[in-house]
């Protein structure tokens, strides 16, 4: 450590253009003190250390060179958890998950003492919790008797200790200076997750503590921006609003009883998948080929709770399908651009950026289908791959 040491004061001083002496006058010291600490002949005091690693501007970790070290070991930890989280894919239910994710959440654990204020890990291991808390015990929800919307069981969700320990993760994490990434990432999951566990004032509270919409940066970049810049925010614009409505819609939705078993509710699903439609004029979806897709299939559900026919149930199916498809074949290509009028000039899709659907997606999706509609699914080669 004393040879490594000295070496770091040396690399340092020589990539400022100091002295020996220039270093010894601002420490106090003698130049014959510095050259014995770069030859290894000595080491310093252990209570100058700070003030060398201020000298150079430096963290006290990057004069030992733990910085990079560190920085690898965190990036390694967070790859290996990406690639366990990942895999999982789009669709869980309760049970759906492997032994890796437990794996990984002791390695995450594990990595959050080691490194108790990167906000990364913490991240991981908050979104791993929350995952695994809903594999462990579910949700459970009931109408509400005053309005009528399908409600969380308080009583039931919070006894889930997977949650409970996701909800201090995530508080830890928005104490430790996260990126404003990651801290929005927080703040959306750590909101309906306090009030599945009848934590309502700290959801309230974190809710009322963001940004109202009218000066998001979505909204504002397009009336700070000229040119082809100013056209890629406003196509940003849009397409934050449309899927942000598709959610508010969908969940609306299916939290209502009285409108998913209502020809409105269907109509309703049916003009936010239109809009998109209209949007991608084209049929060039690119992401956000998932979010029809989905709905599509949420449509598959609704036909069945409402006796609808097999021919809108298959019809429903083989649309969702074709989309979950086609957001699959862009990981297969070199490079995808938009190019419906407007959306052009939304940036190439990055395809390592696109999250697999899994390899048990489909399995999964027919799992929640009833036998009959499954049998028809099965006769058609066309999906061959859902039961493979």
């Amino acid at each position: 450590m004393k040879l490594n040491l000295g070496n770091r004061i040396r690399e340092f001083r020589r990539r400022d253009g100091r002295t020996q002496d220039h270093l010894a006058e601002a420490l106090g010291v003698t130049a014959q003190a510095v050259s014995r600490w770069e030859s290894g002949g000595s080491y310093p005091d252990m209570e100058m250390i700070p003030a060398i690693a201020n000298y150079f501007h430096i963290s006290i970790d990057e004069l030992f060179g733990y910085h990079d070290e560190r920085e690898e070991t965190i990036k390694h930890i967070l790859d290996a958890a990406t690639e366990v989280l990942a895999r999982q894919g789009m669709t869980m239910y309760p049970g759906s998950l492997s032994k890796d994710v437990g794996d990984c959440i002791k390695m995450l654990r594990d990595a959050s003492e080691e490194f108790p204020n990167e906000p990364k890990i913490l991240l991981k291991l908050a979104q791993a919790l929350h995952m695994w808390g809903y594999n462990t015990y579910g949700v459970k929800g009931q109408p509400s008797r005053s309005s009528g919307i399908i409600e969380d069981d308080v009583e039931y969700n919070s006894q889930n200790i997977y949650w409970q320990e996701a909800m201090r993760v995530y508080e830890r994490l928005l104490r430790s200076n996260p990126s404003p990434q990651d801290y929005e990432i927080a703040i959306r999951q750590l909101t309906p997750l306090y009030c599945r566990m009848g934590e309502y004032d700290k959801a309230k509270a974190l809710a009322n503590g963001q940004n109202a919409v009218v000066i998001s940066k979505e909204l504002l970049l397009p009336m700070a921006t000229v040119g082809e810049e100013k056209a890629r925010y406003q196509e940003e614009r849009i397409m934050v609003l449309l899927s942000n409505l598709r959610l508010a819609i969908s969940e609306a939705v299916a939290t209502r009883p009285e409108v998913f078993s209502s020809e409105y509710g269907r109509q309703i699903l049916l003009a936010v998948i239109q809009l998109y439609e209209t949007v991608f004029i084209d049929g060039r979806c690119g992401s956000w080929h998932w979010d029809m897709g989905n709905l599509y299939l949420i449509l598959v559900g609704y036909e069945e709770d409402n006796n609808g026919s097999m021919e809108n149930i298959l019809n429903y199916f083989d649309k969702g399908f074709d989309h979950c498809k086609q957001y699959e074949g862009i990981r297969d290509e070199g490079e995808y651009r938009y190019s419906a009028p407007l959306v052009a000039a939304l940036p190439k899709i990055n395809k390592e950026e696109l999250p697999p659907l899994g390899d048990d997606f489909w399995k999964n999706k027919l799992r929640t289908f009833r036998k009959d509609v499954v049998e028809k699914i099965r006769q058609n080669p066309k999906y061959a791959q859902c039961f493979q």
